[in-house]
């Protein structure tokens, strides 16, 4: 990953104005700034965090600290000791002796827990993304959507000789021009189950012009292992080891059915041969990974409700200046239209539909592109 040019002359300008003896007293860089680890802990608009790539667990803030797991305290759900030894939040069955499972579709995957409702989870999740050092920006249980605030990987920042020498001294002047989010998806699944999924989300700020002295921020694609790495993080939350939550990503059970597009007089919709829980997970999954933002969702409707998400808008708002003049109402009011997408159960199989304002199927041309879009996603 590369290091903004602006950050870099802010930096060594700032730098050469101290005394080099100031790093006489510093403590061995390695250690400091290992290349193989994630890093949100210095990003300035979240808490901190360090979540080493081999998943080991972050140590936790002493408030956060659980009492026995086996002990329920105000409305925490009672965890199971399994055969194995741990005290997991899931209820251990004779298919999940550790009371969970990973599901996957392509290089999606999520996790499924036994005998837990979202109601059960949600606290816990708050603490996760919390104690890893993010903000929440959306923080819904009834709709099952949380969602974190752009934060910065600062592992990203190449550890080259000039900070290891020098700039440890100011290194909150250096930027990896990346921004991460991520968004959790927890649904009430089939058989008492409880779906957990995550999205990545990322920009990277792109430097322009011929000196390169200005910048735009563009999107980066998704990044799947890093969306594993956090499942595997969020399992050990549950109660399993490392080396668990790494078995149970690789031993991912496939659920996989292809969409077929159904053309008609009234309308394009997507055909799901598969019932109607796992059309739901999956359909949410596909928007998540669209440029569309899930707004709000009934599931006992079977309906989602999104709008075209503008990553570059919603970076307005990072960063000091961003914070000082960016009006989120203002934003807000343009964002584009609001679509529904149905998700109604037909037989033995799901359809899944674009609806307009009136409850039909929708004919527009957004309509024929978020259905298309769909349809790539779900195959």
């Amino acid at each position: 990953m590369k290091r903004s040019v602006l950050s870099l002359h802010a930096t060594r300008m700032a730098v050469l104005a101290l005394a080099l003896g100031s790093l006489a007293g510093c403590e061995s860089l390695n250690d400091m700034f290992a290349s193989d680890r994630v890093n949100y802990k210095d990003t300035p608009s979240a808490p901190a965090l360090a979540v080493p790539q081999d998943l080991s667990t972050v140590p936790s803030d002493q408030k956060y600290v659980a009492p026995p797991p086996t002990v329920t305290l105000g409305g925490a759900a009672q965890r199971t000791v399994t055969s194995a030894g741990n005290a997991t939040l899931g209820v251990p069955n004779a298919q999940d002796p550790l009371g969970m499972h990973v599901e996957r579709d392509g290089d999606r995957r999520w996790l499924v827990i036994d005998g837990r409702t979202p109601d059960d989870v949600w606290p816990q999740l708050q603490e996760f993304w919390t104690d890893s050092g993010f903000t929440l920006t959306t923080d819904s249980p009834a709709t099952g959507i949380m969602t974190t605030d752009w934060a910065e990987n600062r592992a990203n920042i190449p550890d080259d000789w000039f900070r290891r020498t020098i700039g440890r001294v100011v290194d909150f002047a250096y930027s990896s021009g990346t921004r991460d989010k991520f968004r959790t998806l927890v649904t009430r699944g089939a058989n008492g189950q409880t779906d957990i999924s995550i999205t990545h989300s990322a920009m990277e700020e792109m430097l322009t012009g011929q000196d390169k002295t200005s910048s735009r921020w563009v999107e980066r694609p998704r990044d799947p292992a890093l969306e594993a790495a956090f499942l595997a993080k969020i399992m050990q939350k549950f109660g399993l080891s490392d080396a668990q939550s790494k078995q149970l990503l690789t031993d991912a059970r496939p659920s996989t059915a292809a969409a077929k597009v159904a053309s008609g007089s009234d309308g394009t919709t997507l055909d799901l041969p598969e019932a109607f829980d796992t059309a739901w997970l999956r359909v949410g999954l596909a928007l998540d990974r669209t440029n569309f933002t899930v707004d709000n969702r009934d599931r006992e409707k079977g309906i989602y409700y999104v709008r075209y998400a503008d990553s570059m808008q919603e970076l307005k708002g990072d960063g000091l200046f961003g914070k000082m003049f960016y009006n989120p109402k203002k934003a807000a009011k343009n964002q584009g239209p609001e679509y529904m997408i149905s998700v109604r159960s037909n037989g033995n199989s799901t359809q899944v539909a674009v609806l307009s304002a009136n409850g039909q199927v929708d004919t527009s041309a957004d309509a024929q592109r978020i259905v298309t879009a769909l349809h790539s996603q779900l195959n």
